[in-house]
């Protein structure tokens, strides 16, 4: 036995409520469990220590002789039992020592205190649908109409999956948790599914014959899905309670809208803003000119060519892209120009070619090229 005040070693003050020790008990037993400590002397010593207090102090008639008497109240089998610890053992079998670690344990594992009863309630399942749009549907924002499979509660039974559609009956083995736990090589707390209800938590003795007992049917489910002007490709957008019906009282599941914007035949995306390829001829190029596009609106924009216009030259014409997703604002319109090479030409046509190039030896109207050309020969005076 330990001559370490229990106080001290429970971190408690001597006015502290029973709750306040066994609260404090439980985060000490956690810290130092052997289980956390692999192969620590130090904390499988300070275990056992906690753990004579926690004995003594959770009892008040211990707790009032140890306040009294101190560790004198139980030397030599005070009050009145020949074991110094006054029945007090590390047994790991089954009960005493091992039915407080039953109860923090499954404190740990998320399982709730020892004995306590859970609702058979269960959440529904969520469900997953993907919707295809337009990109003009995503610039607008669109309201979409789906046909998604699903669940309901039955109606015979109430979701109770009993035959007279009253709720059944708590199991009194898990006592309504689903779950059982058994001890196992000393420390460890075995969880797991009760054997009597299947982890229903209730025994459906006679199951409805319209659900099975499952509580929810089948059915499709119609539904309107508002889609925002701006939304992005991919987005997943989230639709509370409106996936599979919850089981025996439980929360409807979520839907989940996947999102996919299909591709233009016009217009490539970048976020908010649009990108067009527009081709022109090589004397619109050269001259200038005016041309129209459908815009993603359904508009016309007219786009002035500027004369002189070079290949993949780009002009930015403002607040024509996509809408910006809860914004009243737009995106820019971004276009490039392919000038086309005239192909296939007529008599007439070459001839008007052969007199431009006649006209312009020096590539004075070409200045890119002419560049281009007084670089190279600089290049050749040097190689000779």
């Amino acid at each position: 036995m330990t001559e370490k005040d229990y106080y001290e070693l429970l971190e408690v003050t001597k006015e502290a409520s029973g709750e306040e020790i066994k609260k404090s008990f439980r985060r000490l037993a956690m810290k130092y469990h052997p289980d956390r400590n692999p192969g620590d002397k130090e904390a499988e010593a300070r275990f056992k220590e906690i753990n004579e207090a926690y004995d003594v102090l959770k009892d008040s008639q211990k707790r009032a002789a140890y306040d009294r008497y101190g560790h004198q109240a139980f030397a030599n089998g005070g009050m009145g039992g020949g074991n110094p610890f006054n029945g007090f053992e590390f047994n790991f079998g089954a009960g005493g020592f091992s039915d407080i670690f039953a109860d923090v344990f499954s404190e740990f594992m998320g399982g709730g205190s020892r004995g306590a009863r859970q609702s058979s309630a269960r959440h529904g399942s969520d469900v997953r649908y993907n919707l295809e749009i337009s990109l003009e549907e995503a610039f607008a924002g669109v309201e979409k109409e789906i046909k998604i499979p699903s669940t309901e509660v039955c109606e015979d039974c109430h979701g109770h999956g009993t035959k007279d559609g009253k709720e059944a009956p708590v199991c009194d083995m898990c006592h309504g948790s689903g779950k059982v736990r058994r001890q196992q090589g000393g420390f460890f707390i075995v969880e797991t599914t009760c054997p009597q209800c299947g982890g229903e938590g209730r025994i459906v003795k006679e199951r409805c014959p319209k659900c099975k007992g499952a509580g929810v049917v089948g059915r499709d489910k119609v539904l309107k899905i508002k889609i925002p002007a701006g939304i992005e490709d991919e987005t997943r957008m989230r639709i509370p309670n409106a996936g599979e019906a919850g089981i025996r009282g439980g929360e409807n599941g979520d839907l989940y809208v996947f999102v996919s914007v299909l591709p233009h035949k016009l217009y490539t995306r970048d976020g908010a803003n649009l990108h067009v390829r527009v081709p022109i001829s090589m004397a619109c190029a050269a001259l200038g000119g005016t041309i129209e596009i459908p815009a993603i609106d359904g508009e016309k924009i007219e786009i002035n060519v500027r004369a002189g216009t070079q290949n993949d030259q780009i002009q930015k014409i403002r607040d024509e892209g996509m809408t910006i997703l809860r914004s009243q604002g737009r995106g820019d319109l971004f276009v490039k120009f392919r000038v086309e090479t005239p192909v296939n030409l007529t008599p007439e046509q070459k001839k008007l070619l052969e007199q431009f190039r006649a006209l312009s030896p020096d590539d004075s109207c070409q200045p890119e090229a002419k560049g281009f050309f007084e670089r190279i020969k600089d290049l050749f005076g040097k190689a000779s």
